[in-house]
């Protein structure tokens, strides 16, 4: 799960200030916030508490909340950290020149290269898991992923400004929904990754973010609503085979012969 959203815009919301806003303040703050990510990456969150927190970084509890007076105000803050320091990693190149060489494929080797941080996987699978039970998380990250839709959108725009926002649109959100589907997958959390899986991935999601007229997995990407029987759409037909046409099969009997029937012998 890595993603290129504004920074700003994908922070969880915070009621309080931060304390400790000097240099050494801020030191303490960003350990405790280590210690805060090692207890919900070892343990999950249903052991996530101010106590367990506070025991990984070696201080009392009301040190803990000297910094963090509420656990909603410490999930807060290292939610906006992960979400902010993944931002922070991507920004860049969704922000590049979009019709430079390779800018699609550094996106999505990027991408796919965070995946194999285990520790990275783990993390955003907990925080995946707290916005399923946590109305205040799972706010911030559906904001994150607007703002990450919306860096993508404005990325294929630079690519390809002939075609409608609508398109686009559909086109970044299906983009962001496979990265992220992939990284269950490939983190090893729900499957396991292979070589043919990863190489078929890269040349979806490029498909996605190259031109309209590539072969392969973007005519599946862009299929409209299915046509008549008669019809099939597009997407789900095959290429015709070269070589000699196949003869029509023989006609067996009349078409009013029953089932089974053999044609009658000549008079």
């Amino acid at each position: 799960m890595s993603t290129a959203p504004d920074p700003a815009s994908s922070a969880a919301p915070s009621t309080t200030p931060a304390r400790g806003r000097g240099r050494k303040g801020a030191e303490r703050r960003e350990a405790l916030l280590d210690a805060a990510e090692e207890v919900l990456v070892a343990e999950g969150g249903p052991e996530w508490t101010m106590r367990a927190v506070a025991a990984a970084a070696g201080v009392r509890l009301g040190h803990l909340q000297y910094y963090f007076p509420t656990h909603a105000e410490l999930v807060a803050a290292v939610l906006e950290r992960v979400l902010r320091r993944s931002a922070e990693r991507l920004a860049p190149l969704l922000s590049a020149d979009a019709d430079t060489p390779g800018a699609a494929a550094a996106v999505v080797t990027t991408l796919l290269a965070e995946q194999e941080d285990a520790r990275l996987m783990r993390l955003f699978v907990e925080v995946w898991a707290l916005a399923a039970r946590d109305t205040t998380v799972a706010a911030a990250v559906r904001g994150f992923y607007g703002d990450y839709r919306t860096q993508v959108t404005a990325f294929l725009t630079r690519r390809h400004a002939d075609l409608p926002e609508e398109e686009l649109r559909a086109r970044a959100g299906v983009f962001v929904m496979l990265i992220e589907g992939a990284s269950l997958f490939r983190s090893e959390v729900a499957g396991e990754r292979d070589p043919a899986t990863d190489e078929t991935l890269l040349r979806t999601a490029l498909a996605l973010l190259g031109r309209p007229d590539l072969p392969g997995p973007v005519a599946r990407v862009r299929c409209q609503s299915p046509t008549p029987a008669a019809e099939p759409p597009p997407c789900s037909r095959r290429p015709t085979t070269t070589g000699e046409p196949k003869p029509p099969k023989a006609v067996t009997g009349p078409t009013t012969a029953g089932a089974g029937a053999s044609p009658a012998p000549p008079g």
